[in-house]
């Protein structure tokens, strides 16, 4: 376990409310945002990982990796984490979705948009909105189905020539999956579920 993570174990508190709730979310869509791609740049550079942040088009490239990351990673936690609140317990889909779509606003609006994200994190917002929107909370299975976004972007927005990231492809996508077995664990153990549901009662 990384120091990153074990810092953010040792500082969790249970999930009882949508202020926890959404401090779990945004915390560890941070934390996999960026441990997934400066490990994959780190891979694939080797000893001259350090002198690439003095390329700043290198780094612009990266931030904007970074945030496009983020979105990918948020949208993936925000389904599997609504899927569980409501496989778990006995509140009615829209209750969820009143739920999930207010603490993903929350971040949305505590982050702003970023100065370094690029033109297109306005767009990848709306479509993290979108699919929150347009989610089923009463099919999503307590499994990796819903981390379905955060491999791909990963493999799409990473500052590697695309040549390498077709050969790193099945190997990339795979260590992010691996990477979100222990936040599931993390949600299913701070999760206080009797209490959470005092916030998506009518």
């Amino acid at each position: 376990m990384g120091f990153w993570t074990s810092l953010l174990r040792k500082r969790a508190t249970p999930i009882t409310d949508r202020a926890g709730l959404r401090r779990f979310l945004e915390t560890r869509a941070n934390l996999m945002a960026q441990t997934t791609l400066y490990g994959y740049l780190r891979t694939r550079a080797g000893m001259r990982f350090p002198q690439l942040f003095s390329d700043d088009a290198f780094v612009r490239s990266i931030n904007i990796a970074k945030w496009q990351l983020w979105l990918a990673c948020l949208a993936d936690l925000a389904v599997y984490s609504g899927g569980l609140v409501a496989s778990r317990s006995q509140a009615r889909p829209e209750m969820v979705a009143e739920l999930m779509r207010d603490v993903v606003e929350g971040i949305f609006r505590a982050t702003g948009t970023p100065a370094d994200a690029g033109a297109e994190f306005p767009a990848g917002a709306q479509k993290v909105r979108a699919r929150i929107s347009l989610c089923d909370w009463s099919s999503v299975p307590d499994d990796e189905t819903a981390f379905s976004e955060s491999p791909a972007a990963l493999v799409r927005f990473a500052p590697v020539i695309d040549e390498l990231k077709a050969l790193d492809d099945p190997i990339v996508r795979n260590s992010v999956r691996f990477r979100w077995q222990q936040v599931r664990r993390d949600f299913v153990q701070f999760l206080d579920l009797e209490a959470m549901l005092g916030t998506v009662a009518p």
